[in-house]
């Protein structure tokens, strides 16, 4: 039997940085925001089931926002400015990405491949399923922001205006819910929290 690299890379995530062109109080890696995007998505996917109506399988949108950046661990993370500089970097960071997707899935077993090719590759997602786990990217890129500027950090200012505009194209009632319920806490500093949660 062959051995596969797969997870082997996957463990590389964690020393992929994120926002590389900015000063940051605390550096993130696509390892652990992607653990944020899952949760923030599956919470996404419940509230939308629970009050608005939704059939979302969350367990599932969860998984697809654990996997939203695996194709990182062979990309590097390019920063949104170089990213979306003009159409066609954007048209040619899409292909790669889609590249980079496909070299992961072939380094999945072959005979545990159809299970972990929907979860890597965008391309099988719905409509609906890409654009929760985008609000939840959207949503976690905010609340980074938020957490850096509450550290004094004013370099995010603009990625934090920048983030309201995107969140408002991506605006959804589970979205309007969550932003209401949760974000809040993110102003707070531990002893606020802690004061309000103390037994």
């Amino acid at each position: 039997m062959n051995q596969s690299h797969f997870f082997a890379y996957l463990s590389r995530l964690k020393l992929i940085n994120r926002w590389p062109l900015m000063r940051n109080v605390r550096t993130e890696n696509v390892s652990e925001h992607s653990l944020q995007v899952a949760m923030v998505a599956h919470a996404l996917a419940v509230i939308k089931n629970r009050k608005f109506g939704g059939e979302l399988n969350a367990e599932r949108i969860a998984l697809l926002a654990m996997y939203h950046d695996a194709s990182e661990v062979l990309t590097g993370d390019l920063p949104t400015p170089v990213k979306y500089f003009n159409t066609q970097i954007a048209h040619e960071y899409k292909a790669i990405e889609k590249i980079a997707q496909q070299k992961l899935v072939e380094m999945v077993p072959e005979e545990l491949r159809d299970l972990f090719a929907p979860l890597i590759d965008e391309h099988h997602y719905s409509d609906e399923e890409k654009a929760v786990v985008k609000q939840a990217d959207a949503l976690c890129a905010y609340l980074k922001c938020l957490e850096e500027l509450s550290a004094g950090n004013n370099e995010f200012l603009l990625a934090k205006s920048r983030l309201e505009k995107t969140l408002d194209e991506r605006r959804s009632a589970e979205m309007d819910y969550f932003i209401e319920m949760f974000v809040p806490s993110f102003h707070l500093s531990l002893d606020e929290i802690s004061q309000d949660s103390a037994l």
